[in-house]
């Protein structure tokens, strides 16, 4: 939630509806929903950058998988898939985030309460917004996560495709600091075949190279 200061401000910015004017409480909602996404920011991933010289945060990573959208849309499975929604499911979807934390793939643990823990952020951050645009979130967040439609299983695709592509090219640093081995991965980037066999072909490639490397235990 917003700190004190912050509401003060938001308070502060309030006047009474005149004719013509936007509905005041939406808009004071829709502003207070922004500032919360804020906080994303804040929310480290276990990736770091191709630099190697600090982690990722979930907005960083939000941002370049929005950004894969337009880049990669040419090897989607499914040619007539509605980018747009596309590009706001990767948009919306770690926004969960802020309250949930970054759940590490390959943290069995970690994983056992993460779809509670996250359901609950949702309900949270998405209720800060007007209802029908709780609505609208609620069910593009839904749709990722169930990877059931053409959309979501191509924004799953780059979802997946991001980390991986940090993590071999700074030489499975991160993937060695936590014992992963070649099956882990292979299991967790299964899905990518599904939103496009082309990306899952050359992820299959780049995963047996890291094998080869040393990047990747067998």
């Amino acid at each position: 939630m917003l700190n004190r200061g912050s509401k003060e401000k938001l308070q502060s910015g309030r006047t009474k509806k005149q004719k013509g004017s936007a509905d005041i409480d939406r808009f004071n909602r829709q502003i207070e929903f922004i500032l919360e996404a804020d906080k994303l920011k804040r929310t480290l991933r276990k990736t770091i950058l191709m630099d190697r010289s600090r982690r990722e945060n979930s907005a960083e990573h939000s941002w370049h998988i929005a950004l894969a959208v337009i880049v990669l849309s040419e090897y989607a499975e499914n040619k007539d898939i509605d980018l747009c929604r596309v590009m706001k499911m990767l948009l919306i979807h770690d926004l969960v985030e802020i309250d949930a934390g970054d759940t590490y793939c390959y943290d069995d643990e970690g994983r056992k309460d993460q779809g509670l823990r996250e359901a609950k952020a949702a309900e949270r951050i998405f209720n800060l917004l007007p209802a029908d645009q709780t609505r609208t979130f609620r069910e593009l967040w839904d749709e990722f996560e169930a990877r059931a439609t053409p959309e979501s299983r191509f924004a799953n695709a780059l979802d997946r495709i991001q980390p991986f592509l940090h993590n071999y090219f700074t030489d499975g640093q991160i993937w060695q600091e936590n014992n992963i081995k070649s099956c882990q991965v292979k299991s967790r980037m299964e899905p990518v075949k599904d939103g496009s066999t082309i990306l899952w072909n050359y992820v299959s490639r780049l995963i047996g190279d890291s094998v080869k490397k040393g990047f990747l235990a067998e």
